[in-house]
């Protein structure tokens, strides 16, 4: 079908909708027309549904557009059923005289947010959300990174590891939203600086991925022949004969964590997962809660359970860039990447980027219900859950976030669904922190995080046109998830 005849029939069938009912017919007869005019309309909007989709299994999926205008115009039919609901309504009841001009504006103004609160209650209501508490295991798993911090300081005290600095909340569950209802997995990240007699020296991997920046940790040996003369028990690993120090002194951090002078990924989070098990008796959580050890080479993953609760954390490590809030941690990167490699990650600013939302956020925003439907839409399609994460970081940044309450609420589904489909049809996605001169000025940049470029996020799509069309097939399967939730009900 023609996708300007179809839009035209839709048309059509909407101007046709809003034609009023008699005000000389009772009560009951109006109402039996407009429930029927609704169900009329509804089955043939469900009838240009099924012809559409013929269209698209037979021409592929070129006629995605096609399908926007469907979303689009279910949408509108909604919000017209409720319109015309709250209108009947609306008729039984006296009316007031001698309202003058003004008053009758502000009535309507008033009613119209009205509609729309109501709408958003609808909604809300409508869709079933995961039941989390996720702020009290945020809670519980800060206080035992606190407690684990306490006993890092002292088991370390007179070593050459790394010094493990107190864990940060990353991730979903510690910003407020989590797209699944089981398995939410509560992150942290924990900065290391170098030990006595080290340094730490941050090199960007120019011969890795373009869209994925890496660095390596080089470790360097630096003179401490000054605090040795001051007093201090520790040997200088420059100036003091190897067999001495073999003889009187623990190995340096080249020695233990480093693959070539550099920082090792692997070797550092087996030694994660030594300290967690070695201080696990000596916490306090462990009297009630039982500790499972899980598989992971690049950070430390445990579970704690307790007979009727149960949280899955995960340890993450990382270097600080400067005093900035960019870290190189040990994140999992692309597929076979070399255990002496860091990704460059955007965690912590993000996380502070949700803390400034909060904070200017009326208490009954949305946003993060927003992100919470939408990363559950995709679960099991195919865009990744930090896609979904990125458009809506980049909606916050640009509507205001007093308006992502309740009575925007379809308004703001509406952005949502529109700039995923934008971004298909540019085939890019930028990053929303690399390169954003937006963001607010709490959080922290290197320069050259601030200047670069804004990967493509979508890249893939723009270099494989089988990955675009892969990418459009997704698009059309979400917007079936979020037409079948805003569709009306008979």
């Amino acid at each position: 079908m023609d996708a300007i005849t179809f839009l035209f029939m839709l048309l059509q069938s909407l101007i046709q909708y809003l034609m009023p009912v008699g005000d000389a017919l009772d009560g009951d007869a109006r109402r039996h027309m407009e429930e029927h005019a609704k169900r009329q309309e509804l089955e043939r909007l469900q009838l240009e549904w099924e012809i559409e989709q013929l269209v698209l299994e037979q021409s592929g999926p070129v006629h995605y557009l096609v399908l926007s205008a469907v979303f689009a115009c279910m949408v509108l039919v909604f919000v017209l059923w409720f319109m015309s609901w709250k209108r009947s309504l609306r008729r039984e009841e006296p009316e007031e005289e001698n309202l003058n001009a003004n008053e009758e504006d502000d009535v309507e103004n008033e009613e119209g947010h009205h509609i729309q609160e109501n709408i958003g209650r609808m909604l809300v209501e409508r869709i079933q959300w995961p039941v989390q508490d996720l702020q009290a295991g945020c809670e519980w798993t800060a206080g035992l990174m606190d407690n684990y911090t306490v006993y890092f300081g002292h088991v370390l005290s007179n070593s050459f590891y790394p010094v493990l600095q107190r864990a940060i909340g990353v991730g979903s569950a510690f910003e407020g939203w989590s797209p699944r209802e089981q398995d939410v997995v509560y992150r942290v990240l924990i900065p290391m600086t170098p030990p006595r007699g080290h340094s730490f020296h941050l090199e960007l991997d120019s011969a890795g991925q373009r869209h994925v920046r890496n660095f390596r940790v080089r470790v360097q040996l630096e003179c401490t022949c000054t605090r040795e003369q001051q007093g201090e028990n520790m040997l200088c690993f420059l100036h003091h004969p190897q067999e001495e120090l073999r003889s009187n002194q623990d190995p340096s951090l080249l020695d233990t964590l480093c693959t070539d002078s550099y920082l090792d990924v692997h070797k550092t989070a087996r030694w994660f997962y030594q300290l967690v098990r070695a201080i696990w008796p000596a916490l306090p959580q462990s009297h009630n809660w039982h500790l499972t050890l899980l598989p992971s080479t690049r950070s430390c993953q445990f579970k704690v359970t307790n007979g009727r609760e149960s949280f899955r954390i995960e340890m993450l490590f990382g270097v600080r860039r400067g005093d900035s809030d960019i870290f190189v941690s040990s994140q999992p990167g692309y597929a076979g990447t070399p255990s002496t490699l860091w990704t460059e990650t955007y965690d912590v600013a993000e996380m502070k980027f949700f803390e400034h939302i909060a904070r200017q956020a009326p208490p009954d925003s949305l946003h993060l219900r927003c992100l919470q439907l939408f990363t559950r839409l995709q679960l099991g399609i195919g865009f990744s859950t930090y896609t979904m994460k990125t458009i809506v970081m980049h909606l916050l940044n640009t509507v205001p976030v007093s308006q992502w309450c309740r009575r925007h609420f379809l308004r703001r589904l509406i952005d949502i669904s529109d700039s995923l489909r934008l971004s298909l049809e540019a085939k890019r996605l930028n990053h929303f922190i690399l390169g954003n001169r937006g963001l607010p000025e709490e959080i922290s940049l290197p320069p050259d995080v601030h200047i670069a470029e804004p990967p493509n996020l979508f890249h893939r799509l723009a270099m494989d046109p089988h990955a675009h069309s892969q990418g459009i097939g997704e698009y059309l399967d979400l917007q079936r998830g979020l037409v079948a939730i805003l569709k009306p009900e008979d």
